[in-house]
């Protein structure tokens, strides 16, 4: 593709060298690098792609996209832009070919619910006939294609890739998780969101390397107004009016207050061996009444969004609730069968926020007990493990504390400073550092009523220790021993 064609939207400052020439490829990573190769040179958190300028000169990169002055010979053309990022968002949409435009693109910001909202809008679409993409924390879904995700939201290079192979295999609608790093970087740059939409917010993503303030983390949620047709909001959300700031799209509502456009009334939970849902009637645009099989007040907030999403696509409200009914969310407040007498459940919380609200929902179906079992990430921040430890000891009858991914440090230095915290609440807790021996406890000593809830890994399917990852998923390891204690006769 002529460069020409690439920089037809992209606003540039100055140029060295010339605007024919043909481009093989574009590529952020000098690494990829091949003859007649566009290189865009990205200012990241760890390295400046500035620094590979004559390594991917030498390569035979025909284009290099800068912000700083770069030494390249005479037949080396250079583009000088103010932002790379933004830039880079507009070229991988033009050597795409615009895909977004031909799909129905769904946006889903906040803090939490991203990631449910995203698989019960895909599984309401579907059960309606449509062919849908999906990009998220956890995966890529691309017709039958699955593919494990790196962030929240790629990079704009990958995020308009995935956006064309949705296209080649017949996708009409891509529905994504945007997270607000995602928005403060450009990488959904360069195409406009046919539906924006905002879960909730709360202080989080703060700190040196991601948002300098939590004025900061607002403004970059509120910028998927600014790039959608239609917003959906939360409407019970606080900071609702500062998320709107600056918004071009339309605005709807959700949720429980009377003046929302899609509410909840007569929300009430349901329980009962090995279950655990939540139902509610629908007012406002929609009338009608929904049950999930997920617990909890923030499942209703989600599939009031997904709802509001689903009804600009026409869908029935059959199908809406058939869908919503059978609705699963790898590592997300899981149920795994194991008992009749006790529900068990894996759940990504991974921090003191997370875990808190979770346990603070699950509390409220009154279990016997309320069992957590989970650990914390080595060569990460030591206040999380006090803080999980002490909102653990805080909610929960039991804490079982065991490893998670140790990384660089040894399980049992992480899980004394997780003690630390459960030892400032008068919960009772126990030490079990393998893992799989862990769950086979809680397993095993579970009593009639108890909600069992293994936390912290959630989807993931591995075990980092030492700078290698071993396979390791709790949905595998419950497997493993059921059949262990068939086998020993329990």
């Amino acid at each position: 593709m002529k460069l020409s064609r690439l920089l037809e939207r992209v606003t540039y400052t100055r140029l060295q060298g010339v605007l024919d020439v043909e481009v093989t490829d574009v590529v952020n990573d000098s690494r990829k690098v091949t003859r007649g190769s566009l290189f865009i040179c990205i200012k990241g958190a760890v390295t400046d792609g500035h620094q590979y300028a004559a390594d991917v000169i030498k390569k035979g990169a025909s284009v290099l996209v800068a912000e700083d002055p770069i030494d390249a010979p005479a037949g080396v053309t250079v583009v000088y832009v103010q932002d790379t990022r933004m830039a880079m968002a507009l070229i991988a949409a033009a050597w795409y070919d615009y895909p977004a435009e031909k799909l129905k693109v769904i946006g889903i910001t906040g803090t939490k619910g991203k990631t449910t909202t995203t698989y019960m809008v895909k599984s309401i679409l579907e059960s309606a006939g449509y062919k849908v993409g999906l990009i998220g924390t956890i995966e890529a879904i691309i017709g039958d294609e699955v593919i494990p995700a790196g962030n929240t939201t790629p990079e704009s290079l990958t995020i308009q890739k995935y956006f064309r192979r949705m296209l080649d295999a017949g996708c009409q609608i891509a529905v994504m998780e945007v997270s607000s790093q995602g928005l403060m970087l450009h990488r959904t740059a360069g195409f406009l969101f046919e539906i924006g939409i905002f879960t909730n917010i709360e202080p989080d993503h703060i700190g040196p390397a991601e948002h300098s303030s939590f004025d900061d983390y607002l403004e970059c949620k509120s910028r998927l107004f600014r790039q959608c047709k239609v917003g959906i909001l939360n409407g019970d959300d606080p900071h609702l009016d500062r998320i709107l700031e600056g918004h071009t799209c339309s605005v709807e509502t959700y949720g429980f207050n009377d003046r929302a456009d899609l509410r909840a009334v007569n929300a009430h939970l349901v329980s009962r061996p090995g279950y655990l849902g939540v139902s509610y009637m629908l007012e406002g645009m929609l009338h009608f009444d929904v049950e999930i099989d997920i617990p909890g007040k923030f499942s209703v907030y989600n599939s009031l969004a997904a709802i509001a999403i689903c009804r600009h696509f026409n869908v029935s409200q059959d199908e809406i609730r058939k869908a919503l009914k059978g609705i699963r969310v790898k590592g997300r407040i899981e149920m795994v069968k194991v008992s009749d007498q006790f529900t068990l459940m894996i759940d990504y919380a991974h921090n003191a926020m997370a875990l808190q609200s979770l346990l603070t929902t699950l509390k409220e179906y009154h279990p016997h007990r309320l069992v957590c079992l989970f650990g914390c990430g080595g060569n990460r921040a030591r206040a999380r493990r006090f803080e999980m430890g002490e909102v653990s000891g805080s909610l929960a009858d039991l804490t079982v504390i065991t490893s998670d991914n140790p990384r660089y440090e040894k399980p049992e230095d992480i899980m004394d400073d997780i003690e630390t915290g459960v030892r400032k609440t008068k919960g009772s807790y126990v030490r079990i550092t393998d893992r799989k021996e862990a769950i086979a406890y809680v397993i095993h000593h579970g009593e009639p009523g108890d909600i069992i809830v293994l936390a912290g890994k959630g989807h993931e399917d591995y075990q980092e220790i030492e700078g290698k990852k071993y396979p390791m998923d709790e949905r595998v390891l419950i497997q493993e021993i059921l059949r262990e204690d068939a086998a020993a006769g329990r």
